[in-house]
């Protein structure tokens, strides 16, 4: 059981602020419960939006994670330069983001790398461009499981994947369902949307299986179904969020008991007047796309009622008669990690409550190398 005041970090006054922290100790529990999680840890392929560290994903594959996940052609690359195994860019690539894709490819060839493809123009042009150079990526449709954001209706996706599995240069490996739109607190519910999502998909492999193809290979999922799909056969599941954990997940998902592993560190710069508190965290130091209410939770002052917040600057009530003076430091728990992670160039490590180093984030830029 954690300690109150396991946050606490003794030479905090030699920490400009707002500041990003990382526990590592903490990371490291939240990856072994994640293995503990499944049957076997090579069904875990974790998305890196979250981190976007290569001190991060070492740590991951030094506690025998292989295989992994991203959007971005920095991830992609972050990923590359840490070692990795196996790397699904999560992304359909066009454009200039093709050639940089084939870029990553070949700089990194120690990296398996694929990608995904929802539409036979799409197919083509990979199809092309990688025959062009020699190559042959592998890739999974992407199916639309109920976000609406990309992906082919998993019923008219027979015809796309007989169309990948003929087309040079491309190595068609399997299907990608991510269901980004179910995070219902409620678990039986969410369980039955998760199933209902996924139906469709099992019905396809069922077609494909039934037409002599193989059986292709499922990633499915993100954080809030994990639990759910952990438990079917054969499918790789790609969380992302346990690795930092957040306010957000914490509250909604009780039954995945991750640890907090990054906080923010903020100081009061100002007292506005007697009940207002002014403290150095704004839009540019915590996501601020949920309401003004969940954007920050602070673990020393829970009490704190917010008023405003601007680029720099968030303006909390804290009450008659409070005792918040100028410089008083604030551990603050982001709602939601990942786009918070991304607003820092770096993640300052905390052991034994100590500074110990830090964690460049330096996949946060659009572009590392290539």
């Amino acid at each position: 059981m954690e300690t109150p005041d396991w946050y606490i970090i003794n030479n905090v006054d030699e920490l400009d602020t707002p500041a990003l922290v990382v526990y590592p100790d903490r990371v490291k529990y939240n990856i072994d419960l994640l293995k503990s999680m499944v049957d076997d840890h090579a069904r875990l392929r974790p998305h890196a939006k979250s981190h976007k560290s290569v001190d991060a994903a070492l740590f991951m594959i030094q506690n025998g994670i292989s295989k992994f996940k991203c959007a971005t052609i920095a991830e992609a690359e972050m990923l590359g330069i840490a070692g990795a195994a196996d790397v699904l860019l999560a992304y359909q690539p066009a454009g200039p983001k093709l050639k940089r894709f084939i870029d990553v490819i070949q700089s990194y060839p120690d990296t398996a790398y694929s990608c995904l493809v929802d539409n036979d123009y799409t197919a083509n042009k990979i199809s092309q461009t990688a025959s062009a150079k020699g190559l042959i990526i592998p890739v999974y449709i992407d199916l639309n499981v109920g976000m609406n954001r990309t992906g082919i209706d998993p019923k008219q996706a027979f015809s796309l994947y007989q169309t990948c599995s003929v087309l040079p240069g491309l190595s068609l490996m399997g299907l990608h369902a991510y269901d980004g739109h179910i995070h219902d607190s409620d678990f039986a519910i969410r369980q039955k949307r998760a199933d209902e999502a996924l139906q469709p998909v099992h019905q396809l492999m069922e077609d494909l299986i039934k037409a002599g193809y193989t059986k292709p290979m499922l990633i499915a999922g993100g954080s809030p179904t994990m639990p759910i799909i952990a438990k079917l056969q054969d499918v790789e599941l790609s969380p992302g969020t346990f690795v930092y954990w957040d306010k957000g997940y914490g509250d909604a998902y009780p039954e995945q008991p991750f640890q907090t592993a990054a906080l923010l560190i903020a100081r009061v710069i100002s007292l506005p007047d007697d009940n207002k508190i002014c403290i150095d965290l704004g839009h540019k130091s915590v996501s601020a796309e949920r309401p003004l209410k969940e954007r920050v939770h602070f673990l020393n002052a829970p009490e704190l009622k917010f008023i405003s917040h601007s680029e720099e600057h968030l303006v909390a009530d804290a009450g008659t008669g409070h005792r918040y003076k100028v410089g008083d430091v604030l551990y603050g728990l982001p709602f939601h990690v990942c786009p918070t992670v991304a607003l820092y160039e770096r993640a300052i490590t905390i052991e034994n409550n100590w500074i110990s180093g830090e964690w460049k984030t330096v996949a946060r830029d659009r572009k590392i190398n290539i």
